[in-house]
């Protein structure tokens, strides 16, 4: 019997052209993706969320903590266990960027993962770094005195040599992971799949579905955490739109995190309301 080739497509790019191989199975690589990852991280959050609202305690009153110490009496171990949780977050990222070579020759430049323009993402990185986490610390503070979120601990290594370089580490997984997948890899994916459809429709789809995941696997905060990032994922998805970069939205992330982890390690024992 013989199996018909996947028909090649050629798609622009930078004013010359790739040839496409369209997945076998476009959805189902999708869903799969998502499945060990982000997607995984949703449906936790979820259920996360349940619990927290259903414990005769409320919510404003329960706190989230983040970057733990694991093994508090061997910081050698601690280390260990540290870096492995930065490196294994990371695998589906580099997962979904070797799917993604699959159908196209240089896909990091597709997703505009690249150096191709240090100058230009680091400032935009910047820029969306500031613009998102000034109002996103607002938000924050807004949503937990109306009592629809948690009291986030973002930083909670013992002190030690190590734990800014893994809250450094930690962050720039977070953003490798979250945007090479939700913005580079679902975008280009849902697009292939939504070529028939109306510009409009595309939009709003691909857009939406993203920023949805993204506010959801953020629940286990709150539903404070859930509209920031859903806001978040909408800024990112239409920044990606216009410039085809993931790179700035990486650092974007990457300034985010480190903001929240090493501002909170270093302010919270002088403050009271974070």
């Amino acid at each position: 019997m013989t199996v018909a080739s996947p028909t090649l497509a050629r798609v622009p790019l930078g004013g010359g052209t790739l040839l496409v191989h369209p997945p076998r199975h476009p959805v189902l690589e999708l869903v799969l993706v998502l499945g060990l990852s982000l997607g995984q991280s949703a449906v936790y959050s979820i259920l996360r969320l349940l619990d927290l609202l259903t414990r005769h305690v409320a919510l404003q009153q329960q706190t989230t903590t983040l970057n733990n110490t694991v093994i508090p009496d061997r910081p050698w171990l601690d280390l260990l266990y540290q870096v492995a949780g930065v490196i294994f977050p990371v695998v589906p990222a580099l997962l979904a960027i070797y799917l993604l070579s699959l159908s196209h020759r240089r896909p990091t430049h597709v997703i505009g993962l690249d150096l191709r323009r240090p100058r230009f993402d680091a400032a935009l990185g910047a820029l969306l770094a500031l613009g998102i986490g000034v109002p996103g610390l607002g938000l924050y503070l807004l949503a937990r005195a109306l009592g629809l979120d948690t009291t986030i601990a973002a930083g909670n290594l013992d002190p030690s040599w190590y734990a800014i370089a893994i809250y450094v580490l930690s962050a720039l997984g977070n953003g490798v992971l979250e945007e090479v997948i939700m913005i580079g890899y679902l975008y280009t994916r849902l697009g292939a799949l939504t070529t028939a459809w109306p510009w409009v429709k595309r939009l709003i789809v691909i857009v939406g579905v993203s920023a949805l995941i993204r506010g959801s696997y953020h629940l286990y905060q709150g539903f404070g955490g859930f509209i920031g990032n859903l806001i978040m994922g909408v800024i990112m998805g239409l920044v990606f739109l216009r410039w085809r970069r993931v790179t700035p939205l990486v650092i974007a992330h990457t300034l985010l995190d480190v903001a929240a982890f090493v501002g909170y390690a270093v302010l919270a024992p002088h403050v009271n309301w974070l």
